[in-house]
């Protein structure tokens, strides 16, 4: 029986757009630093969710988890990676970005705006670099193994605490709440359609990406055996 969740994963994504591969200065090495490394790997629970959302597209050339209306280099479509690496050899048009949002970041959010029935609650699901980048929370310092994140209102406490105590209990590693992370654009935009969480789990080598994808699956299935109904 699936799990009564919606999983989204945002960042897993490795393709470079058709309409930007011409001007793309990216190396496939610095795509897989932007984006969240392991992830297609760590959330591989397609089979066991009622519904799982993901995308092919890297992060470094639209990010779903950004606002529309995020222009900042590292905004929704962005001129520069976390890493602060220049993404284009030129400037890209309006109607470019435009025809970026319209093809690959739309139809992502659309597809979380429309959960299945019975669901109970969307999991947004990042990994994070073990040390903070020169952009992001926490640069140049060593992270948590786990944070687990609610925006302070995306879902109700007692379940982000439950949520907490099941990753607590499968990972045995220490599980922070909001911190560094207080939660991104999909989980507050989303929240008034049905509560979610944001999980980051750090890249850090405690275990291996099969290992941590377990102990994610048994912690979410832990979650839902304990929630009430």
């Amino acid at each position: 029986m699936s799990l009564p969740l919606l999983i989204s994963v945002p960042h897993a994504g490795l393709g470079v757009p058709p309409e930007v591969a011409s001007i793309n200065l990216l190396t496939t090495q610095q795509i897989i630093e932007d984006g969240d490394e392991g992830a297609a790997e760590m959330y591989a629970v397609r089979d066991h969710v009622q519904q799982f959302v993901t995308t092919d597209i890297a992060r470094a050339f639209v990010d779903m988890n950004r606002p529309e209306a995020d222009r900042r280099s590292d905004g929704v479509v962005k001129t520069h990676t976390c890493w602060d690496v220049p993404v284009y050899g030129t400037p890209l048009s309006d109607e470019i970005v435009n025809i970026l949002l319209e093809r690959y970041y739309h139809p992502y959010h659309a597809r979380l705006r429309t959960p299945e029935a019975g669901i109970m609650l969307g999991l947004d699901c990042h990994t994070m670099a073990a040390v903070g980048p020169r952009i992001g929370p926490m640069p140049g310092q060593e992270r948590p193994a786990i944070c687990i994140s609610n925006a302070g209102e995306t879902c109700p406490s007692d379940w982000l605490e439950l949520m907490v105590d099941c990753f607590a209990v499968e990972f045995d590693q220490r599980v922070t709440v909001n911190s560094p992370f207080k939660g991104g654009y999909i989980i507050r935009s989303h929240a008034a359609e049905m509560p979610w969480m944001q999980v980051e789990i750090s890249r850090a080598p405690f275990m291996n990406w099969t290992e941590k994808r377990d102990c994610f699956r048994q912690a979410v299935a832990r979650w839902c055996e304990q929630i009430p109904g």
